[in-house]
């Protein structure tokens, strides 16, 4: 499912749901980027752009959603989401980096080439 703020020729950004988060994020067999956000929060929709950037850049190589907090509370507490924009990294289904905040693309671009050159699941130090 596309976020419904793409178009057809946008980037591919799932849209997280209580029914998918375990098989798109957990069971996902590449990292996957999840953008925890809600519509009213203007720091979202400023990073929004970034997010979207991110999906056609590393398109096959890390999967890119987002979450609605609103709609999905219950996975924001359980990884303890305090501040919105939240971006986590999960690979193989552990969190392995955080983000929280409006980050430039040059800064998520880097922390995912770090974790792509890693290849493993050993958290990348966060700055």
């Amino acid at each position: 499912m596309l976020h419904p703020e793409n178009s057809a020729s946008a980037a591919p950004v799932l849209t997280l749901t209580q029914d998918n988060f375990e098989q798109e994020v957990l069971q996902s067999a590449i990292p996957v980027l999840v953008d925890f956000w809600a519509p009213w929060c203007g720091p979202c929709r400023i990073i929004a752009p970034i997010i979207n950037a991110i999906a056609i850049d590393f398109k096959g190589r890390v999967k890119v959603a987002k979450l609605n907090i609103d709609h999905y509370e219950q996975w924001a507490t359980r990884y303890g989401i305090h501040a919105i924009p939240t971006m986590l990294l999960f690979r193989e289904g552990q969190v392995i980096d955080q983000l929280v905040g409006v980050h430039a693309k040059n800064a998520l671009t880097d922390r995912l080439n770090a974790v792509l050159e890693r290849g493993d699941r050993s958290p990348v130090k966060l700055s």
